[in-house]
């Protein structure tokens, strides 16, 4: 495709519209990617931690089914741009933050992924770390390194992980597409053997499907639950937060509006319910079986026997994998390109993720429960729900879902905002992120650094538990007054 005439143009072939000619993804693609990427080892152990906290077995179920049909609308409503215009995340963002503003909400949703790609990659290098250890017959490694808190041989397992999925960087897009389609069958299958599995090893489902919630009147938390039901909710919907923002990287490639709403409809609420039924149904037979309750289908696949551990343990890699690559590339790989055009491309993007997953050190993110719930998804989900409502309100209210592509791809043009203070940046969107933002950032920085915040009020707490949707529904407010007060000057 040819560049606007424009000197200062953003044009790039890996953010180009994408023309009639590639739009081939029917809404079974669709289906097929969710049904791949909810089918992954962070999903599954979802309704562990919500059990941990107290919940039913069933309570927890229903919260993951209410959280992900709760962040379908989000998806649904940002991702039609994607297939209405062949444009990707970075690209919609240009809209409402500016043609230079955008590299904002980009690199928030980047860091994000980041994150996200270092912690599935943790867990394929756990994976291969179990699978030698099983073939060696005895657990390998030996000392932790100094400052890392791991040992030699998990790092190098990580690393090992890491440098699989290079090949699906270096082949790009379509090569990812092609291995969920595939594989999601595979998993579903594998569920339900999995089940068999546990039914007939434990002569049942075990002893967690009728165990009441410590909620009930004379539980250890009686009385507790929207407590706790709450900022649950509020971590289960920023699960996915992340994809529900880049989902236009993926709906661009649709054929049809209807192919990307009945695809993302059937992939994503039902199965991770099913999914998180699955978890609790396994999990609940580890205890006949083992004694305790094995949340990590990592270790209750470890203690599997013969064949069995090694098919269990191929067909985990395969998952993160095709999850990893889906979920957590993509996005980042498209975002750091927007934020050079010129010198970035899609792949430098990947390389770009990849290293810098390396450098977080994603077992540290979960160290514990705790951390992993109310410090990582509620704390990002606090950055990226702002941005979510922006888009929202931006495309649906002040542009009635009308967008000049070439203009995303000028400074001087449309998007460009050149009669604010900085050119290229749209004051109100920096002004409604940062208003969706504030009131979160207390609570925060109580979950995270307790002992050097100890003071926070229990009100700034109360916010913090909600605030994927403080963010979206300050932000949108915001922007929304705001822009409407920029069109009558």
């Amino acid at each position: 495709m040819s560049s606007p005439a424009a000197d200062n143009d953003l044009w790039n072939d890996d953010l180009a519209p994408t023309g009639a000619a590639q739009r081939t993804w029917r809404w079974y693609h669709f289906a097929a990617l969710w049904m791949g990427m909810v089918m992954c080892i962070p999903a599954y152990t979802l309704s562990a931690s919500l059990v941990e906290a107290g919940m039913s077995a069933w309570q927890a179920v229903l919260t993951v089914f209410l959280a992900n049909a709760i962040v379908l609308l989000p998806m649904l409503l940002i991702g039609h741009a994607g297939t209405r215009y062949g444009i990707p995340y970075a690209v919609l963002a240009r809209a409402s933050f500016g043609t230079r503003g955008a590299r904002l909400p980009a690199l928030m949703r980047a860091i994000v992924a980041c994150g996200w790609y270092g912690i599935q990659t943790w867990f394929g290098g756990s994976m291969i770390y179990t699978l030698l250890g099983v073939l060696a017959g005895h657990e390998i490694g030996g000392e932790r390194i100094a400052g890392l808190g791991i040992n030699g041989a998990q790092l190098g397992c990580f690393l090992a992980f890491w440098a699989i999925q290079f090949w699906f960087i270096v082949h790009g897009m379509e090569s990812i597409r092609k291995l969920e389609t595939w594989t999601a069958p595979l998993k579903i299958a594998i569920c339900f053997v999995l089940l068999a599995w546990v039914y007939d090893k434990a002569g049942g489902f075990g002893p967690l499907l009728d165990k009441p919630s410590a909620f009930v009147p004379g539980g250890p938390k009686e009385g507790q639950f929207w407590t706790t039901f709450w900022p649950s909710l509020t971590a289960m919907v920023g699960f996915w937060a992340t994809l529900a923002l880049n989902i236009p990287d993926f709906t661009r490639f649709a054929r049809s509006q209807r192919d990307q709403v009945v695809g993302q409809t059937v992939g994503l609420p039902v199965p991770m319910g099913l999914l998180a039924a699955l978890a609790v149904i396994v999990t609940s037979a580890t205890v006949v079986l083992y004694g305790k309750a094995l949340w990590d289908p990592v270790d209750l696949a470890s203690r599997m026997t013969g064949v069995a551990v090694l098919v269990a343990l191929v067909v985990l890699l395969v998952d993160t994998v095709s999850v990893n690559l889906a979920a957590n590339l993509v996005g980042p790989a498209y975002d750091f390109s927007a934020l050079a055009p010129r010198r970035i491309s899609y792949r430098a993007g990947g390389y770009l993720t990849a290293a810098i997953a390396l450098a977080m050190m994603p077992w540290k993110i979960l160290e514990s429960t705790q951390g992993y719930i109310f410090t990582w998804l509620i704390g990002y989900s606090a950055l990226l729900g702002p941005i979510a409502g922006i888009l929202m309100v931006d495309y649906y209210v002040v542009r009635r879902t009308r967008l000049d592509v070439e203009q995303l791809y000028r400074d001087d043009g449309a998007y460009g905002y050149a009669d604010g203070l900085l050119r290229g940046w749209n004051g109100a969107a920096i002004a409604a992120f940062a208003a969706g933002v504030a009131p979160n950032i207390p609570g925060f920085l109580n979950a995270a650094f307790p002992d050097a915040f100890p003071g926070v009020g229990a009100g700034f707490k109360a916010i913090y538990a909600y605030a994927w949707f403080v963010g979206v529904a300050l932000a949108a407010l915001v922007y929304g007054v705001l822009m409407r007060a920029r069109a009558r000057r």
